[in-house]
Protein backbone atom coordinates (compact mmCIF):
# COMPACT_ATOMS: atom_id res chain seq x y z
CA UNK A 1 0.00 0.00 0.00
CA UNK A 2 1.53 3.23 -0.86
CA UNK A 3 1.29 6.38 1.81
CA UNK A 4 -0.39 9.64 0.48
CA UNK A 5 -0.42 12.95 2.73
CA UNK A 6 -3.40 15.50 2.37
CA UNK A 7 -3.15 18.55 3.77
CA UNK A 8 -6.48 20.12 5.36
CA UNK A 9 -7.62 23.24 7.04
CA UNK A 10 -7.09 23.47 10.81
CA UNK A 11 -11.03 23.83 11.25
CA UNK A 12 -11.58 20.51 9.39
CA UNK A 13 -8.21 18.89 11.76
CA UNK A 14 -10.19 20.16 14.65
CA UNK A 15 -13.99 18.99 13.78
CA UNK A 16 -11.90 15.35 13.07
CA UNK A 17 -10.29 15.67 15.92
CA UNK A 18 -14.28 15.22 17.79
CA UNK A 19 -14.71 11.95 16.73
CA UNK A 20 -11.44 10.01 17.49
CA UNK A 21 -13.55 6.56 17.06
CA UNK A 22 -13.54 6.89 12.84
CA UNK A 23 -10.86 5.70 10.97
CA UNK A 24 -10.53 8.96 8.43
CA UNK A 25 -7.84 7.25 6.80
CA UNK A 26 -11.08 4.89 5.34
CA UNK A 27 -12.85 7.12 5.09
CA UNK A 28 -10.58 9.16 2.62
CA UNK A 29 -9.95 6.03 0.58
CA UNK A 30 -13.58 5.36 0.60
CA UNK A 31 -14.34 8.73 -0.86
CA UNK A 32 -11.45 8.56 -3.49
CA UNK A 33 -12.45 5.26 -4.37
CA UNK A 34 -16.38 6.77 -5.54
CA UNK A 35 -14.60 9.71 -6.97
CA UNK A 36 -12.66 7.67 -9.13
CA UNK A 37 -15.07 5.19 -10.26
CA UNK A 38 -17.69 8.64 -10.75
CA UNK A 39 -14.59 9.41 -13.19
CA UNK A 40 -13.94 6.62 -15.12
CA UNK A 41 -17.71 5.92 -15.80
CA UNK A 42 -17.90 9.72 -17.34
CA UNK A 43 -14.18 8.66 -19.74
CA UNK A 44 -16.19 5.62 -20.77
CA UNK A 45 -19.75 7.32 -21.24
CA UNK A 46 -17.48 10.41 -23.30
CA UNK A 47 -15.74 8.19 -25.15
CA UNK A 48 -18.97 6.90 -26.80
CA UNK A 49 -20.76 10.32 -26.90
CA UNK A 50 -20.80 12.42 -29.67
CA UNK A 51 -21.72 15.25 -27.48
CA UNK A 52 -19.95 18.67 -28.19
CA UNK A 53 -18.59 20.76 -25.50
CA UNK A 54 -20.98 23.44 -26.80
CA UNK A 55 -24.11 20.82 -26.58
CA UNK A 56 -22.39 19.96 -23.27
CA UNK A 57 -22.70 23.96 -22.00
CA UNK A 58 -26.27 24.29 -23.24
CA UNK A 59 -27.39 21.16 -21.72
CA UNK A 60 -25.89 22.78 -18.15
CA UNK A 61 -27.41 25.69 -18.88
CA UNK A 62 -31.07 24.16 -19.83
CA UNK A 63 -30.47 22.32 -16.17
CA UNK A 64 -29.32 25.15 -14.10
CA UNK A 65 -32.51 27.07 -15.03
CA UNK A 66 -34.53 24.60 -14.80
CA UNK A 67 -33.19 24.22 -11.34
CA UNK A 68 -33.97 27.42 -10.32
CA UNK A 69 -37.56 27.35 -11.73
CA UNK A 70 -38.00 24.50 -9.48
CA UNK A 71 -36.57 25.86 -6.34
CA UNK A 72 -37.93 29.32 -6.96
CA UNK A 73 -41.76 28.30 -7.47
CA UNK A 74 -40.97 25.99 -4.13
CA UNK A 75 -40.59 29.88 -1.88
Amino acid sequence: MANMTITIPKEMKNDLDLFPEINWSEVARQAFREKIEDLKFLLEYKKNSRMTEEDALRLGKEVNRSLHKRYSEMR
